[in-house]
């Protein structure tokens, strides 16, 4: 399994909506935002440890950018782990756990536009 994850996921909603839904998702997961930029559907968070009462054993980075598409948006997440002093982790890094972060980000995003 690669360090490195990518997910993309189609929504029927506008890219404002979904963004401050991504957003809302970052702070659910009590994940720490880098950046954001709005104007570009674009933001950038960082992940701790422990997520949602679960050790996984890494932090992880995480951006995500949404993008008009049609009559409705694209979600582009990528992410990675990262070590102590919160630089790319380049080996040694958990099976699972950057998958495990995309996969409750996208979960919380899907929960926050029912």
């Amino acid at each position: 399994m690669p360090f490195e994850q990518h997910e993309e996921k189609q929504y029927s909603k506008d890219q404002d909506t979904i963004f401050r839904a991504a957003l809302a998702s970052v702070e659910e997961l009590k994940g720490g935002l880098v950046s954001t930029s709005p104007e570009k559907g674009r933001l950038e968070a960082k992940f701790p440890k422990k997520l949602l009462g679960k050790t996984l054993g890494e932090r992880t980075h995480l951006t995500a950018e949404v993008r008009t598409q049609g009559d409705g948006s694209l979600v582009v997440v990528d992410a990675y782990p990262l070590d102590a002093i919160e630089q790319k982790l380049m080996f040694g890094a958990r099976k699972g756990v950057t998958r495990t972060v995309v996969t409750w980000f996208i979960e919380h995003l899907d929960q926050q536009l029912v």
